[in-house]
């Protein structure tokens, strides 16, 4: 992907489109070592997006239509290791990717003050996550999501 596939502008604005999934279907939170993607969609269905979901990190995507179908990184959350930004600071762990013109989400901060309520309960924190304006995804049981945590 072209680091400058999408202007702030637009990745702004698509951050803030409220988003819904594109199904009715319930799913369950990976194992370790698995992933989910969760399809969503504007409103007006006019633009898709995905929610990814792996033990380490959340991110929401994108298509973009330029010269050829590209995916980029609006926003992501990741709680695996710290992350090191061009420039040569680091960032902590958990920290935040949100997409900035000319590095895609190749720039990391810290987690702003407030984003996550419980950053210890994993389910809190993708409710947390999906501040950026997704509707309420239909999960399994949140006592199987619990169960599948310690597993």
């Amino acid at each position: 992907m072209a680091d400058d596939a999408l202007s702030q502008a637009d990745a702004e604005t698509l951050l803030r489109m409220p988003k819904k999934p594109a199904t009715t279907d319930a799913f369950r939170f990976p194992d370790l070592g698995g992933r989910i993607e969760i399809p969503l969609v504007s409103r007006d269905e006019r633009e898709r997006f995905s929610l990814d979901i792996n033990r380490k990190r959340i991110a929401l995507t994108t298509g973009y239509q330029a010269r050829g179908r590209q995916v980029v990184v609006l926003a992501r959350l990741d709680f695996a290791a710290p992350h090191r930004n061009l420039d040569g600071t680091e960032v902590g762990v958990p920290h935040l990717h949100v997409y900035r013109e000319g590095f895609g989400d190749k720039w990391a901060v810290a987690i702003p003050d407030g984003m996550l309520s419980k950053p210890e309960d994993a389910w809190q924190v993708l409710h947390d996550f999906m501040t950026y304006n997704i509707t309420p995804i239909v999960w399994s049981k949140r006592e199987e999501f619990r169960e599948r945590l310690v597993a």
